[in-house]
């Protein structure tokens, strides 16, 4: 199956205005198995209660009537189970649980969507795609203000994005390379299969759910035509200055050379975002002054330092090398590091009463997977002050296993000399191609 659709990918690449009428015949048993296979059998089950083990046990007999359901159109998705996962500000962030066998079907049009629409997508894009991951949309940033003539950041955040996605408009994006009615039936139903929540059906009007598998290329399609195609093909060629993009996710930056180019931008977008039922978030969306001559510009106008703004986890300033060369610099943002200190505070409470020895394992599972992603240039005080976080943490409750004081810090400190923390320690450089 691998090959069938290397070479959908092969002709999407080659003839850019191609369209594909009949794909719809890929998702039989052969793909459908290897989604199976590909499937993490410890996630959260739907409605349904199936589990990928239980599926499994008459697998050949339910995908062939998986299939045979497709052929007759007959297959109708069940709705997924909503929960609501706890968000920074206090707010919460809905997300969809589905049934097994759906999963099933939506991996197997994800692999189709990718096939056709990931060779179109410009090298802005940097999220849900293969081989591409935030630490390269850093470096592309990095590259966009260091390299290039950057005056002006725009830090744009959308409202919702994965939510208010238009049902029309997806169908419509996806129909311009794909015109299989089977494809297109699948799309829309896996779009209005609808949510349970608290034993309560709802409607889905619009969005995609976030859980879906297929739900990150869709959102791909929709952010390629809805603002990176637009940027590219029609935004840049009226702008008098150099401008750049990277976008990962719902989350973009565009650089700018002058100010008037950045607020016609901005103008223009938020037209161009509404007329595809998105808005920005205006609280967190600026314009700011940015870049090699900021600080210059700024102290002779008497505004101080440049303002930051946040990207990825990050935030990201202006500063200095060593030899006086302008740099773009990089922390872990507050809001960041503070969720993460209180995440890990929560979860070595809750091993406290484990064996010593793998209560110090686990620990240092999760500093090294942080330091795998935050530990990167210019972060080495960020990542040094979240061990040590961790570090009091780890002395607080190993100090509340009794009501007998376990440790004094030389104790703590002897007891590290046989199980010591992983040391922070600087993973990533920017400046890797």
């Amino acid at each position: 199956m691998g090959t069938k659709l290397e070479r959908i990918s092969q002709l999407s690449r080659e003839n850019p205005d191609m369209v594909f009428t009949s794909i719809g015949h890929l998702i039989n048993k052969e793909l459908l198995k290897e989604c199976h296979e590909e499937m993490d059998g410890k996630k959260a089950v739907g409605i349904d209660g199936v589990t990928k083990e239980e599926y499994g046990r008459k697998l050949d007999e339910n995908l062939e009537n998986l299939v045979m359901r497709l052929k007759k159109k007959a297959y109708r998705p069940q709705p997924a189970r909503r929960v609501e996962i706890p968000k920074d500000n206090g707010k919460t962030r809905p997300l969809s649980i589905y049934c097994y066998e759906d999963k099933l079907v939506q991996g197997a049009l994800k692999k189709i969507l990718e096939a056709v629409f990931e060779p179109m997508f410009y090298e802005e894009m940097m999220g849900f795609r293969p081989g591409r991951n935030c630490h390269q949309a850093i470096r592309k940033l990095n590259q966009m203000i260091e390299g290039n003539k950057t005056s002006y950041v725009l830090d744009a955040d959308i409202k919702g994005y994965f939510n208010h996605l238009d049902h029309e408009w997806i169908v419509r994006f996806i129909e311009s390379r794909i015109k299989d009615p089977n494809i297109i039936r699948l799309v829309r139903r896996t779009l209005k299969a609808g949510v349970m929540e608290e034993y309560q059906y709802e409607a889905t009007e619009e969005g995609c759910g976030q859980g879906a598998l297929c739900s990150p290329i869709t959102a791909n399609v929709y952010m390629h035509y809805m603002l990176i195609w637009w940027y590219e093909e029609r935004v840049k060629p009226l702008l008098r200055g150099y401008s750049g993009l990277v976008v990962y996710a719902d989350d973009f930056v565009v650089c700018f050379q002058y100010k008037d180019d950045a607020e016609k931008f901005y103008e223009m977008l938020k037209r161009r975002m509404k007329h595809f039922g998105l808005s920005l978030e205006e609280e967190k969306s600026r314009l700011i002054e940015f870049g090699r001559f900021a600080e210059e510009n700024r102290r002779r106008k008497g505004k101080g330092k440049p303002e930051t703004f946040t990207f990825l986890g990050f935030t990201h300033y202006c500063s200095r090398s060593k030899n006086g060369k302008f740099r773009v610099k990089r922390k872990t943002s507050k809001k960041k590091f503070t969720k993460k200190c209180k995440e890990i505070h929560r979860k070595i409470k809750s091993m406290r009463i484990w064996e010593l020895k793998d209560m110090i394992k686990r620990v240092n599972q999760i500093l090294v997977g942080y330091f795998h992603y935050y530990g990167i240039t210019d972060n080495s005080k960020s990542i040094a002050r979240f061990r040590h976080e961790v570090e009091k943490s780890l002395f607080y409750w190993l100090n509340r296993r009794s009501q007998k004081r376990s440790y004094t810090w030389e104790d703590f400190r002897r007891m590290q000399q046989e199980y010591p923390l992983a040391p922070a320690k600087i993973y990533v450089s920017v400046y890797d191609s």
